[in-house]
């Protein structure tokens, strides 16, 4: 296996879904605190959520509450309740194209603009014959780290 040309800086947000977000709202929001700071509603990826935050600046951490536009469709955001883990990464693109060589498995959709406005990328919850390596059952985000993100954690 060669080096790796990219480096892993942090966590960068936790998403959780289930069939109806406004009973995620009630135990995150209301009960545990945290601030509702952004919506991100997506017909492409199924998928209607309130964005909150934990911690600030470079050490803050997205906690994504998701329910699906249409529970019968596809992707559904809700049958896995912790739905995805996102990993701010340095350079997403070099990441992509190394983790492919590696036999990582990635998510149809390649690298594209996520909810929070950072490029990202889905490495698949489960293996193939032609990728062997991948998130073992778990949705895993790469996201492009901003300089700021950079510059506090690399």
């Amino acid at each position: 296996m060669s080096a790796r040309p990219f480096k892993v800086l942090g966590v960068q947000q936790i998403a959780i879904g289930g069939p109806d977000k406004e009973r995620l709202r009630q135990l995150w929001v209301q009960l545990l605190g945290l601030q509702v700071t952004g919506s991100f509603r997506s017909e492409r990826e199924n998928v209607d959520e309130d964005i909150c935050t934990l911690g600030r600046g470079a050490h803050a951490v997205e906690v994504d509450l998701m329910q699906p536009i249409d529970p019968q469709a596809k992707p559904a955001v809700h049958s896995t309740p912790l739905n995805h883990i996102g990993l701010w990464v340095d350079d997403l693109p070099v990441a992509v194209q190394w983790l492919t060589a590696q036999g990582v498995r990635f998510a149809p959709g390649g690298i594209r603009k996520g909810a929070a406005g950072y490029d990202i990328c889905f490495m698949h919850p489960k293996a193939s014959a032609e990728f062997p390596y991948s998130g073992e059952g778990v949705l895993i985000e790469l996201v492009q780290a901003p300089p700021q993100v950079i510059a506090a954690l690399g």
